[in-house]
Protein backbone atom coordinates (compact mmCIF):
# COMPACT_ATOMS: atom_id res chain seq x y z
CA UNK A 1 0.00 0.00 0.00
CA UNK A 2 1.80 3.06 -1.22
CA UNK A 3 2.27 6.03 1.27
CA UNK A 4 -0.03 8.21 -0.39
CA UNK A 5 -3.03 6.01 -0.39
CA UNK A 6 -2.59 4.65 3.59
CA UNK A 7 -2.63 8.68 4.61
CA UNK A 8 -5.97 8.93 2.64
CA UNK A 9 -7.02 5.83 4.61
CA UNK A 10 -6.08 7.57 8.31
CA UNK A 11 -7.47 10.77 7.31
CA UNK A 12 -10.71 8.74 6.14
CA UNK A 13 -10.90 6.93 9.83
CA UNK A 14 -9.90 10.28 11.82
CA UNK A 15 -12.79 11.54 9.66
CA UNK A 16 -15.67 8.53 10.32
CA UNK A 17 -14.04 8.80 14.14
CA UNK A 18 -14.74 12.47 14.30
CA UNK A 19 -18.18 12.81 13.04
CA UNK A 20 -19.27 9.94 15.46
CA UNK A 21 -17.98 11.86 18.06
CA UNK A 22 -20.00 14.66 17.58
CA UNK A 23 -22.80 12.76 17.12
CA UNK A 24 -22.44 11.23 20.48
CA UNK A 25 -21.77 14.83 22.00
CA UNK A 26 -24.88 16.07 20.10
CA UNK A 27 -26.96 13.56 21.26
CA UNK A 28 -25.91 14.06 24.65
CA UNK A 29 -26.58 17.49 24.52
CA UNK A 30 -29.76 16.96 23.14
CA UNK A 31 -30.80 14.14 25.55
CA UNK A 32 -29.80 17.06 28.23
CA UNK A 33 -31.86 19.50 26.46
CA UNK A 34 -34.68 17.78 26.50
CA UNK A 35 -34.89 16.79 30.04
CA UNK A 36 -34.20 20.49 31.32
CA UNK A 37 -37.24 21.24 28.79
CA UNK A 38 -38.79 18.55 30.21
CA UNK A 39 -38.85 19.25 33.65
CA UNK A 40 -39.82 22.93 33.05
CA UNK A 41 -36.41 23.89 34.95
CA UNK A 42 -33.83 26.39 33.50
CA UNK A 43 -29.98 25.58 33.31
CA UNK A 44 -29.32 28.00 36.24
CA UNK A 45 -32.18 25.93 38.23
CA UNK A 46 -30.63 22.81 37.28
CA UNK A 47 -27.45 24.10 38.76
CA UNK A 48 -29.39 25.14 42.53
CA UNK A 49 -30.77 22.01 42.61
CA UNK A 50 -27.82 19.95 41.65
CA UNK A 51 -25.23 21.97 44.36
CA UNK A 52 -28.07 21.35 47.02
CA UNK A 53 -28.60 18.02 46.67
CA UNK A 54 -24.87 16.99 46.97
CA UNK A 55 -23.92 19.94 49.04
CA UNK A 56 -26.49 20.25 51.86
CA UNK A 57 -25.95 16.26 53.51
CA UNK A 58 -22.75 17.89 54.34
CA UNK A 59 -24.27 21.05 56.09
CA UNK A 60 -25.06 20.88 60.20
CA UNK A 61 -27.06 22.70 62.22
CA UNK A 62 -25.02 23.68 65.67
CA UNK A 63 -26.42 24.87 68.87
CA UNK A 64 -24.20 26.47 71.81
CA UNK A 65 -25.60 26.84 74.97
CA UNK A 66 -24.10 28.94 77.63
CA UNK A 67 -24.45 29.36 81.62
CA UNK A 68 -25.79 32.87 82.68
CA UNK A 69 -27.08 33.60 85.91
CA UNK A 70 -30.41 35.67 86.70
CA UNK A 71 -30.42 37.99 89.93
CA UNK A 72 -30.92 35.47 92.33
CA UNK A 73 -27.83 33.75 90.92
CA UNK A 74 -29.32 30.52 89.27
CA UNK A 75 -28.20 28.91 86.42
CA UNK A 76 -30.33 29.97 83.25
CA UNK A 77 -28.57 28.16 80.01
CA UNK A 78 -29.03 30.84 76.55
CA UNK A 79 -28.91 29.12 73.75
CA UNK A 80 -28.03 30.25 70.14
CA UNK A 81 -27.72 28.91 66.62
CA UNK A 82 -25.87 28.62 63.98
CA UNK A 83 -23.82 26.38 61.22
CA UNK A 84 -21.04 24.64 60.24
CA UNK A 85 -19.89 21.99 57.39
CA UNK A 86 -18.53 18.47 57.83
CA UNK A 87 -14.68 18.88 56.28
CA UNK A 88 -13.59 15.65 56.59
CA UNK A 89 -14.28 11.33 57.34
CA UNK A 90 -13.04 12.28 60.94
CA UNK A 91 -15.73 14.03 62.04
CA UNK A 92 -13.70 17.53 62.00
CA UNK A 93 -16.69 20.47 61.05
CA UNK A 94 -15.42 24.18 59.86
CA UNK A 95 -17.76 27.30 61.89
CA UNK A 96 -16.93 30.57 62.92
CA UNK A 97 -15.66 31.48 66.17
CA UNK A 98 -18.74 33.78 67.41
CA UNK A 99 -20.93 30.49 66.52
CA UNK A 100 -19.16 28.65 69.60
CA UNK A 101 -17.62 31.26 71.25
CA UNK A 102 -18.22 31.42 75.45
CA UNK A 103 -20.08 27.99 74.79
CA UNK A 104 -20.32 25.64 77.66
CA UNK A 105 -21.70 22.80 75.34
CA UNK A 106 -22.00 22.49 72.28
CA UNK A 107 -24.90 20.44 69.88
CA UNK A 108 -24.65 18.92 66.88
CA UNK A 109 -27.62 18.68 64.22
CA UNK A 110 -27.08 15.77 61.60
CA UNK A 111 -29.16 15.68 58.41
CA UNK A 112 -30.87 13.09 59.60
CA UNK A 113 -32.11 14.88 62.31
CA UNK A 114 -30.09 12.86 65.03
CA UNK A 115 -28.68 15.08 67.58
CA UNK A 116 -24.61 14.55 68.47
CA UNK A 117 -22.94 16.22 71.37
CA UNK A 118 -19.60 18.37 70.18
CA UNK A 119 -15.95 19.37 71.24
CA UNK A 120 -14.47 22.37 70.33
CA UNK A 121 -11.35 21.68 68.95
CA UNK A 122 -9.73 24.85 68.23
CA UNK A 123 -10.86 28.42 66.98
CA UNK A 124 -8.85 31.41 65.76
CA UNK A 125 -11.07 35.01 66.44
CA UNK A 126 -8.74 36.80 64.08
CA UNK A 127 -9.91 34.95 61.51
CA UNK A 128 -13.55 34.46 63.28
CA UNK A 129 -12.63 30.67 62.52
CA UNK A 130 -13.19 27.64 64.61
CA UNK A 131 -13.26 23.84 64.75
CA UNK A 132 -15.49 21.33 66.31
CA UNK A 133 -15.37 17.45 66.36
CA UNK A 134 -18.52 15.07 66.53
CA UNK A 135 -17.44 11.06 67.03
CA UNK A 136 -20.10 9.18 64.70
CA UNK A 137 -19.91 6.65 62.23
CA UNK A 138 -18.26 7.37 58.77
CA UNK A 139 -20.97 6.92 56.96
CA UNK A 140 -23.10 9.39 58.48
CA UNK A 141 -20.51 12.20 57.42
CA UNK A 142 -20.84 13.90 54.09
CA UNK A 143 -17.47 15.54 53.68
CA UNK A 144 -17.82 19.16 51.30
CA UNK A 145 -15.36 19.45 48.58
CA UNK A 146 -13.16 22.53 49.83
CA UNK A 147 -12.42 24.96 46.24
CA UNK A 148 -10.16 28.04 45.92
CA UNK A 149 -10.99 31.31 46.79
CA UNK A 150 -7.86 32.34 44.66
CA UNK A 151 -10.24 31.48 41.43
CA UNK A 152 -13.53 33.31 42.37
CA UNK A 153 -14.60 36.02 40.07
CA UNK A 154 -16.90 38.75 40.58
CA UNK A 155 -20.35 37.92 39.14
CA UNK A 156 -20.62 34.23 39.31
CA UNK A 157 -23.23 32.35 41.03
CA UNK A 158 -22.90 32.54 44.79
CA UNK A 159 -24.89 29.48 46.47
CA UNK A 160 -25.44 29.57 50.40
CA UNK A 161 -26.35 26.32 52.41
CA UNK A 162 -27.59 27.15 56.10
CA UNK A 163 -29.98 27.31 59.17
CA UNK A 164 -31.04 31.12 59.02
CA UNK A 165 -33.35 31.58 61.91
CA UNK A 166 -32.99 27.39 63.20
CA UNK A 167 -34.55 26.87 59.70
CA UNK A 168 -32.57 23.61 59.11
CA UNK A 169 -30.02 23.72 55.85
CA UNK A 170 -31.85 26.26 53.66
CA UNK A 171 -30.72 27.25 50.41
CA UNK A 172 -30.29 30.95 48.92
CA UNK A 173 -28.55 31.72 45.21
CA UNK A 174 -26.75 35.18 44.07
CA UNK A 175 -23.73 35.92 42.64
CA UNK A 176 -20.30 37.85 43.98
CA UNK A 177 -20.62 41.21 44.85
CA UNK A 178 -16.83 41.52 44.82
CA UNK A 179 -13.82 40.26 46.15
CA UNK A 180 -10.88 41.94 48.33
CA UNK A 181 -13.37 43.30 51.31
CA UNK A 182 -11.74 43.68 54.66
CA UNK A 183 -13.77 42.94 57.91
CA UNK A 184 -12.52 43.92 61.17
CA UNK A 185 -12.75 40.43 63.88
CA UNK A 186 -13.91 40.42 67.31
CA UNK A 187 -9.96 40.86 67.73
CA UNK A 188 -9.62 43.84 66.43
CA UNK A 189 -7.57 42.62 63.76
CA UNK A 190 -8.72 42.69 59.96
CA UNK A 191 -9.41 39.88 57.89
CA UNK A 192 -8.43 40.52 54.43
CA UNK A 193 -9.58 39.11 51.24
CA UNK A 194 -13.01 38.72 52.42
CA UNK A 195 -15.66 37.71 49.62
CA UNK A 196 -18.67 39.97 49.29
CA UNK A 197 -22.45 38.20 48.32
CA UNK A 198 -25.56 39.21 47.52
CA UNK A 199 -27.07 35.83 48.58
CA UNK A 200 -29.16 35.82 51.01
CA UNK A 201 -27.43 35.54 54.41
CA UNK A 202 -29.64 35.76 57.74
CA UNK A 203 -28.36 35.37 61.16
CA UNK A 204 -27.80 31.14 61.85
CA UNK A 205 -26.36 31.21 58.06
CA UNK A 206 -22.90 31.92 60.21
CA UNK A 207 -20.25 29.16 59.61
CA UNK A 208 -22.25 27.65 56.62
CA UNK A 209 -20.23 27.26 53.35
CA UNK A 210 -20.28 29.14 50.52
CA UNK A 211 -20.63 26.94 46.93
CA UNK A 212 -19.41 27.90 43.79
CA UNK A 213 -22.02 26.25 40.56
CA UNK A 214 -19.69 23.14 41.10
CA UNK A 215 -20.67 22.51 44.80
CA UNK A 216 -17.09 23.73 45.66
CA UNK A 217 -16.80 25.68 49.01
CA UNK A 218 -15.06 29.05 48.49
CA UNK A 219 -15.92 30.45 51.58
CA UNK A 220 -17.11 30.49 55.01
CA UNK A 221 -20.43 32.54 55.60
CA UNK A 222 -19.90 35.13 58.36
CA UNK A 223 -21.34 38.32 58.21
CA UNK A 224 -23.82 40.72 56.53
CA UNK A 225 -24.35 44.52 56.80
CA UNK A 226 -27.61 45.34 57.93
CA UNK A 227 -29.70 48.62 58.82
CA UNK A 228 -32.59 46.37 60.04
CA UNK A 229 -31.10 43.28 61.52
CA UNK A 230 -31.96 41.11 58.04
CA UNK A 231 -30.50 40.73 55.03
CA UNK A 232 -30.37 43.46 52.62
CA UNK A 233 -28.07 41.93 49.93
CA UNK A 234 -24.69 42.54 51.22
CA UNK A 235 -23.05 39.40 53.06
CA UNK A 236 -19.79 38.81 53.57
CA UNK A 237 -17.72 35.37 53.70
CA UNK A 238 -14.37 34.39 55.14
CA UNK A 239 -12.53 33.17 52.28
CA UNK A 240 -11.83 28.93 52.21
CA UNK A 241 -8.19 29.72 51.13
CA UNK A 242 -7.55 31.00 54.57
CA UNK A 243 -9.41 28.05 56.18
CA UNK A 244 -7.57 25.51 54.22
CA UNK A 245 -4.18 27.36 55.48
CA UNK A 246 -5.21 27.87 59.27
CA UNK A 247 -7.35 24.60 59.99
CA UNK A 248 -3.85 22.08 60.53
CA UNK A 249 -2.69 24.30 63.11
CA UNK A 250 -6.44 24.57 64.80
CA UNK A 251 -6.78 20.97 64.41
CA UNK A 252 -3.18 19.97 65.95
CA UNK A 253 -2.71 22.47 68.60
CA UNK A 254 -6.55 24.57 68.95
CA UNK A 255 -5.35 27.80 68.15
CA UNK A 256 -3.59 30.20 65.15
CA UNK A 257 -0.22 30.97 65.90
CA UNK A 258 -0.08 35.17 64.56
CA UNK A 259 3.37 37.08 65.01
CA UNK A 260 3.14 40.41 66.81
CA UNK A 261 5.12 42.90 67.67
CA UNK A 262 3.80 44.48 70.80
CA UNK A 263 3.01 47.86 69.09
CA UNK A 264 -0.02 50.32 69.12
CA UNK A 265 0.33 52.69 66.56
CA UNK A 266 -2.15 55.38 64.98
CA UNK A 267 -2.08 55.77 61.14
CA UNK A 268 -0.23 59.23 60.24
CA UNK A 269 -3.09 61.03 58.03
CA UNK A 270 -2.64 64.63 56.65
CA UNK A 271 -4.08 66.35 59.63
CA UNK A 272 -1.75 64.84 61.87
CA UNK A 273 1.20 65.43 59.72
CA UNK A 274 0.14 69.44 59.94
CA UNK A 275 -0.59 69.93 63.31
CA UNK A 276 2.56 67.95 64.73
CA UNK A 277 4.67 68.72 62.02
CA UNK A 278 5.95 65.71 60.96
CA UNK A 279 8.71 65.17 59.27
CA UNK A 280 6.79 61.96 56.80
CA UNK A 281 3.74 61.80 55.33
CA UNK A 282 2.97 58.11 56.03
CA UNK A 283 3.93 55.60 58.69
CA UNK A 284 2.62 54.54 62.05
CA UNK A 285 3.62 56.71 65.56
CA UNK A 286 4.17 54.20 67.83
CA UNK A 287 1.29 54.92 70.69
CA UNK A 288 1.92 52.18 73.14
CA UNK A 289 4.42 49.14 73.66
CA UNK A 290 3.83 46.24 75.22
CA UNK A 291 6.33 45.86 78.25
CA UNK A 292 8.73 43.33 77.47
CA UNK A 293 7.21 42.52 74.62
CA UNK A 294 9.76 42.21 70.93
CA UNK A 295 9.81 45.97 69.68
CA UNK A 296 10.19 47.34 73.75
CA UNK A 297 13.07 44.69 73.80
CA UNK A 298 14.15 45.76 70.77
CA UNK A 299 14.83 49.52 71.77
CA UNK A 300 11.11 51.34 69.73
CA UNK A 301 10.23 53.74 72.29
CA UNK A 302 6.18 54.62 72.64
CA UNK A 303 4.53 58.14 72.92
CA UNK A 304 6.12 60.71 75.46
CA UNK A 305 2.95 63.22 75.64
CA UNK A 306 -0.29 63.75 74.54
CA UNK A 307 -1.10 66.65 71.95
CA UNK A 308 -4.87 67.62 70.74
CA UNK A 309 -5.22 66.90 66.89
CA UNK A 310 -8.88 68.90 65.47
CA UNK A 311 -10.91 67.32 68.50
CA UNK A 312 -8.87 64.42 69.66
CA UNK A 313 -6.34 63.91 72.39
CA UNK A 314 -3.77 61.66 71.13
CA UNK A 315 -0.09 60.28 72.25
CA UNK A 316 2.14 61.75 70.45
CA UNK A 317 6.36 61.78 70.99
CA UNK A 318 7.11 58.22 70.06
CA UNK A 319 8.94 56.60 67.42
CA UNK A 320 7.10 56.19 63.84
CA UNK A 321 7.47 53.05 61.94
CA UNK A 322 8.07 53.94 58.18
CA UNK A 323 8.96 50.42 56.86
CA UNK A 324 9.39 46.85 57.91
CA UNK A 325 11.93 44.60 56.00
CA UNK A 326 12.02 47.32 53.10
CA UNK A 327 8.28 46.91 52.81
CA UNK A 328 6.55 50.58 53.52
CA UNK A 329 4.08 51.03 56.16
CA UNK A 330 1.08 53.19 55.55
CA UNK A 331 -1.39 51.85 58.26
CA UNK A 332 -1.49 49.17 61.40
CA UNK A 333 -3.37 46.87 59.24
CA UNK A 334 -0.91 47.08 56.83
CA UNK A 335 1.35 45.83 59.40
CA UNK A 336 -0.39 43.26 60.53
CA UNK A 337 -1.57 42.07 56.82
CA UNK A 338 2.59 41.77 55.97
CA UNK A 339 2.80 39.75 59.29
CA UNK A 340 0.05 37.62 59.05
CA UNK A 341 1.19 36.80 54.88
CA UNK A 342 4.88 36.86 55.00
CA UNK A 343 6.51 36.48 58.18
CA UNK A 344 6.10 34.05 61.33
CA UNK A 345 6.50 33.91 64.96
CA UNK A 346 10.73 33.72 65.59
CA UNK A 347 11.37 35.35 62.56
CA UNK A 348 13.94 38.32 62.60
CA UNK A 349 12.33 41.62 60.97
CA UNK A 350 14.13 45.09 60.47
CA UNK A 351 11.92 47.56 61.65
CA UNK A 352 13.33 51.08 60.15
CA UNK A 353 11.97 54.03 62.08
CA UNK A 354 12.36 57.93 62.46
CA UNK A 355 13.27 58.87 65.90
CA UNK A 356 13.62 62.84 66.39
CA UNK A 357 13.26 63.05 62.62
CA UNK A 358 16.63 60.40 62.77
CA UNK A 359 16.42 57.54 60.28
CA UNK A 360 17.29 53.98 62.36
CA UNK A 361 16.95 50.61 61.77
CA UNK A 362 16.47 48.18 64.20
CA UNK A 363 16.14 43.98 64.40
CA UNK A 364 13.24 42.61 66.19
CA UNK A 365 12.50 39.07 66.74
CA UNK A 366 8.32 38.15 66.20
CA UNK A 367 6.54 37.00 69.09
CA UNK A 368 3.17 34.90 69.09
CA UNK A 369 0.32 37.00 70.20
CA UNK A 370 -1.02 36.12 73.51
CA UNK A 371 -4.41 34.61 73.49
CA UNK A 372 -6.94 36.95 74.97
Amino acid sequence: MSDSFSGQVRRAVLAVLLTAGCLVVGVDALAQKTQAENSGLSPEEQIVISVYKHASPGVVHITSTALAYDVFSNPVPQKGTGTGFVVDDRGYILTNNHVVEEADSLEVTLPDKSKVSAKLIGRDPSNDLAVIKISVPKEKLFPLKLGSSDTVQVGQMAIAIGNPFGLDRTVTRGVISSMGRTLRSESGRQIRGVIQTDAPINPGNSGGPLLNSRGEVVGINSAIYTPSGGSVGIGFAIPIDTAKRLLPQLIAKGRVSHPWLGVAGLDITPELVNALKLPVRQGIVVMQVSPKGPVDRAGIRGSTRKARVGNMLVNVGGDIIVAVDSRKMISIDDLTAFLDGERKVGDQVKIEILRDGRPLALSVRLGELPEK
